[in-house]
């Protein structure tokens, strides 16, 4: 035998093998196999990003890939809508939001419409491409909106960190603070000033921030803007697009090669189950139907909802009065 050879198991590796411990790390082993198509599945679901579909608002705004995902898997589902030019309002865009996550909170949804109508009645129709454009930054980007609403309304009330305010006779005159809905009509603030603010700001803050670069382009073809001008140019600037990644170019929005093919595929599938149907003779008996297209609204089964009241009670009351 040479030097270093083994004829027997040691003592030490017996004791290993027989212990309760292998047997416990078996055991796992055996259920990690198991598991482990479980554990694919959600990974690819997370790369995917189709992990965020019907969960809870705090589970989908979590962390930034989940904002993107989410982004994302709207634009995916309701394209359609702009493809077919339909125009919605902003009630109806959160249906939407609602049907991928049914807690989206409604205030989320109006300061989005706000960024597309200027402040204006939040009731107006919208294209999908400018709501969803106005949608990703108020989304991505809300802890740092409302941060930047807050140096805003400084500004329009002439508070800024760097000057020092000397008592006068008039200084105990106070002023109203106007709010945003009221200022967002005047000619807003100085845009060099605002930039300052928001480039410290960006440095600073813990959360998702624009580009830098991007910022400092908004502000600086302009003298003077609003806060809501800021946001308008902010959601149609190409670098913030491209800095989320989360949706196509804006001229690419109506446009998913993978998701018309999966939809052509299943289409060339209903012929088939159309002529299984009509073949039968059950369907013989059928008046022929001429397809015809159903705009996109809820208003319809709203009002026949609210004709539908009204015909029961006027029969309610037409029973009362012949009893």
């Amino acid at each position: 035998m040479k030097w270093g050879e083994r004829t027997q198991p040691q003592e030490a590796e017996i004791l290993i093998l027989t212990s309760p411990c292998s047997r416990i790390l078996g055991k796992f082993l055996k259920f990690f196999e198991l598991q482990l198509p479980h554990l694919q599945n959600g990974f690819n679901s997370v790369c995917q990003g189709t992990h965020i579909l019907f969960r809870e608002f705090s589970f989908i705004q979590a962390t930034p890939h989940n904002r993107a995902s989410f982004l994302r898997a709207f634009w995916r589902c309701f394209r359609t809508v702009g493809k077919n030019g339909d125009l919605l309002t902003m009630k109806e865009y959160h249906c939407l939001l609602q049907l991928l996550c049914p807690d989206f909170p409604l205030e989320l949804t109006q300061k989005a419409a706000r960024i597309v109508l200027m402040d204006d009645a939040v009731d107006c129709l919208m294209s999908f491409s400018d709501f969803l454009l106005a949608f990703q930054i108020q989304f991505y980007y809300s802890e740092f909106l409302e941060s930047v609403a807050a140096i805003y309304q400084d500004l329009l009330s002439g508070k800024n960190p760097n000057t020092v305010i000397v008592p006068t006779s008039s200084s105990g005159q106070h002023r109203q603070r106007p709010t945003l809905g009221e200022t967002s009509t005047l000619e807003g603030v100085e845009a060099s000033l605002f930039y300052q603010r928001l480039e410290s700001l960006c440095d600073r803050h813990k959360y998702s921030c624009p580009p830098p670069a991007v910022v400092r382009e908004v502000l600086g073809n302009v003298q003077r803007l609003t806060f809501y001008g800021f946001l308008v140019a902010l959601s149609k600037h190409h670098g913030t697009n491209q800095a989320l990644g989360a949706l196509p170019d804006k001229g690419d929005l109506m446009h998913d090669p993978a998701m018309d093919e999966e939809l052509e595929r299943l289409l060339a599938q209903i012929p088939d189950l159309v002529n299984s149907v009509t073949a039968s003779p059950e369907a013989s008996c059928l008046p022929p139907r001429t397809p015809h297209r159903a705009g996109f609204s809820w208003r319809t089964l709203q009002q026949a909802r609210k004709v539908d009241a009204e015909s029961d009670g006027s029969t309610e009351e037409t029973d009362e009065s012949e009893t």
